[in-house]
């Protein structure tokens, strides 16, 4: 590990003024991405600001309905926030999902969003990477590409956002709150991701020293069930293959409002919006979630590695939808 100072953050406009002005500059949270990559020699900080004191550590209903989800907020007390619970059981299941007990416990709010990718080239010093290294290649490509992308992918790279909880809040119409060295502003979660193109080392939208202050999750139709899938290889501790998250308004058999975003299989989460537009305003049938699904996968192009991917988030995605029609979601 790369010798760095450390810096202890008194308040968030400080911290935003410190990261902003250090080209070198990050900020810790949870640590549980970040120390490793800094093992692994994928990043070389030369000073961490310490983030975790910042009060943003709260779960609070606003005015509006919506729910404010601080940055600092730990995911195992997220998952089991009761609110969190009661209003967005697919992002508790989301949470749940990732990662195992003891990172969970350390993990933040922000950090999740920020997770890199999990792809064996780019943690890799001695394989080529585009995202580690903007030109040198892509590895996955014609290499181990099982965990790999089927949409949204480019000839720059073809690798996955590994959250879980990321893929629950942009079915959620989750927002993110940043501040910046220009203020503060909101993102939705949808637009917070980028698709590779020709940037791949660009992950988010953000720009160098922009700090997540919370997540803000509107309110939800009366009515609306949620719920979240993860199909991987293991029960724990496994990134997803594929995942989806759902969020479903039915009324008297009808599909009046859904929100969809898969998992596993691009660059960001992925928001089904073909899918969407099938269904709303149809029944909600058995035939109608297949016409759904296929929709969505119809631009997918996998890899030699990974084609298995296009049928299993096919069946997948039918499985939520015939829960939650069924009633079995909240």
């Amino acid at each position: 590990m790369n010798p760095f100072d450390y810096l202890r953050a008194e308040d968030a406009a400080s911290a935003v003024a410190t990261v902003a002005g250090r080209p070198g500059a990050a900020y810790l949270g949870g640590g549980t991405n970040l120390v490793d990559h800094m093992k692994l020699g994928v990043a070389t900080p030369d000073l961490l600001v310490d983030v975790t004191r910042l009060p943003f550590n709260q779960v609070e209903v606003l005015p509006s309905g919506a729910v404010r989800i601080g940055a600092t907020v730990r995911n195992s007390d997220l998952a089991a926030d009761p609110i969190i619970r009661a209003r967005y059981p697919a992002l508790s299941r989301a949470l749940l999902a990732g990662a195992s007990g003891q990172l969970r416990n350390l993990a933040t709010t922000g950090g999740n969003l920020l997770q890199r990718t999990r792809c064996v080239y780019f943690q890799n010093l001695t394989t080529p990477c585009n995202k580690r290294e903007p030109g040198s290649g892509c590895s996955a490509i014609e290499g181990y590409s099982r965990y790999h992308a089927i949409l949204g992918a480019s000839n720059q790279c073809v690798a996955v956002h590994p959250s879980d909880m990321a893929v629950a809040l942009v079915a959620l119409d989750a927002s993110v709150v940043v501040l910046g060295a220009a203020g503060e502003r909101r993102i939705p979660v949808v637009d917070f991701h980028r698709l590779p193109h020709d940037q791949p080392e660009r992950d988010t939208v953000l720009t160098h020293g922009d700090l997540i202050t919370a997540v803000e999750v509107p309110e939800l139709p009366e009515g609306t069930r949620s719920t979240y899938w993860k199909v991987r290889d293991r029960a724990s501790y496994a990134f997803a293959l594929v995942s989806v998250a759902a969020a479903v308004h039915l009324d008297d058999g009808i599909v009046r409002d859904v929100r969809l975003a898969l998992g596993g299989v691009a660059h960001k989460p992925w928001r089904a919006g073909r899918a969407e537009q099938v269904l709303r305003g149809g029944p909600a049938t058995e035939e109608n979630f297949q016409r759904a699904a296929d929709a969505e996968l119809a631009d997918a192009r996998p890899l030699a590695g990974n084609r298995f991917k296009v049928p299993m988030a096919r069946n997948t995605l039918v499985a939520v939808l015939r829960e939650l029609a069924l009633g079995q979601g909240r």
